[in-house]
């Protein structure tokens, strides 16, 4: 395997930028749906389904059938509400990369790149209402260099980045079913801030939690 090198963001790296975003947030598809299925009230749906039907039928096989498409139904509304913030995200601050990033005032944008090629992704810019932070955003990596270091490269690069620019803290935003997230971001430091519903719809009715973190930068160095 190759070294891995960090670079900042050239403007031929969009499309696949891009990319890696996507097939990322793609990911979270399988783990909403197990998530989703947990809930109260998805149980309690499709067990009032399964029995209505069975009682009103005095067949097995219907009511199996309508909880098997009620199930694939909420799977697809799942994939659309993730392909709407794909879209989302790749129509706002990853089609204007320098602009937002490389443009402004202590952000940038990076890439991790193996053999020439594009395998990971991050930045970092100001928050608002967190004066003393920068946000890190955007981490991905591609499946085939996962487990390998480069996410935790690229998170020492924001943190980095983030101490020479005089902020004392990283903080992201993470989801509840991104769990080797977490246990990256807890494993170099980070602590956790909050955890509260996404915004709209959706979150609410799946109950899909949101986790804010924060790495302290002055403490981590008087650590060392």
């Amino acid at each position: 395997m190759s070294e891995v090198e960090i670079s900042e963001y050239r403007d031929g790296d969009g499309p696949t930028v891009r990319e890696i975003f996507t097939l990322g947030m793609s990911e979270l598809v399988p783990g909403s749906f197990v998530h989703t299925l947990k809930q109260p009230l998805s149980q309690m749906l499709l067990m009032c389904t399964f029995c209505a039907l069975l009682a009103s039928s005095k067949s097995f096989l219907l009511p199996v059938l309508a909880v098997t498409l009620l199930l694939a139904a909420v799977r697809q509304l799942l994939v659309c509400w993730v392909n709407a913030y794909i879209d989302t995200c790749c129509n706002t601050d990853l089609s204007t990369i320098g602009e937002t990033y490389m443009a402004a005032r202590d952000a940038c944008f990076w890439v991790a790149e193996s053999e020439g090629r594009v395998v990971g992704t991050v930045a970092c810019l100001p928050r608002d209402g967190a004066p003393d932070c920068l946000e890190l955003k955007r981490l991905s990596v591609r499946r085939s260099h996962r487990r390998m270091g480069v996410a935790k490269q690229l998170c020492r690069t924001v943190s980095d980045f983030t101490r020479q620019r005089g902020y004392a803290a990283v903080i992201l935003i993470t989801s509840m079913v991104q769990t080797d997230a977490q246990k990256l971001y807890e494993g170099m430091g980070f602590r956790k801030v909050r955890e509260f519903v996404g915004p709209g719809v959706a979150s609410k009715l799946m109950n899909f939690t949101l986790i804010e973190y924060k790495l302290d930068l002055q403490k981590d160095h008087a650590e060392k």
